[in-house]
């Protein structure tokens, strides 16, 4: 007995098996994410005040609260990842053995990886061209795009370093697993 109940009784899996935990990346994220939010609410909350109290608006919520939407989807996927928030496939995941489990999340973790590895290849790109060509937001900040898309790869690079943190957890948890006898 491994100590780790089988959850072939339909309970869902990712009761069994703990999060990572946040490290330091990934604690600033989330306060990345918090502050985010907090600054949408903010800037929102304002100018609904102006725009119904004093009859005018900044006319730069919209635009504000788009990028701090940004900032908060982005930079929070690192915390998903080590507190094991993401969806799962419940129905496959619980006829495996424990074993079977960490071997399945180690895949997926490589899987996930080189996804956003691609991603994240892509991100730099178009933050190289926006800040080369000078794009710039048609709005009234007109904000330098570079700035809201560098959140995304800040982000996207913090779900690789949360990725790799899970890996290896999951392959310590496939070795502690292993059948008697080998």
């Amino acid at each position: 007995m491994t100590g780790i109940p089988d959850a072939g009784d339909g309970t869902p899996v990712s009761i069994h098996e703990p999060p990572i935990g946040e490290g330091p990346v990934e604690r600033l994220c989330k306060w990345a994410s918090e502050a985010a939010l907090i600054t949408m609410l903010v800037v929102i909350g304002a100018d609904i005040f102006t725009r119904y109290v004093l009859n005018f608006s900044f006319e730069i919520a919209d635009e504000l609260g788009g990028y701090m939407l940004v900032v908060m989807t982005f930079v929070s996927l690192s915390v998903c990842q080590v507190n094991n928030a993401f969806h799962q496939v419940e129905l496959v995941q619980a006829r495996l053995s424990p074993r079977g489990r960490a071997l399945s999340a180690a895949i997926f973790d490589v899987l996930s990886f080189g996804f956003a590895a691609l991603l994240l290849w892509q991100l730099i790109k178009l933050e190289r061209l926006s800040y080369r060509f000078g794009e710039k937001a048609p709005t009234y900040l007109e904000t330098p795009l570079w700035i809201p898309r560098l959140a995304m790869a800040i982000g996207v690079a913090a779900l690789l370093f949360a990725i790799a943190k899970t890996f290896l957890a999951h392959v310590r948890r496939f070795r502690a697993l292993r059948p008697h006898g080998s």
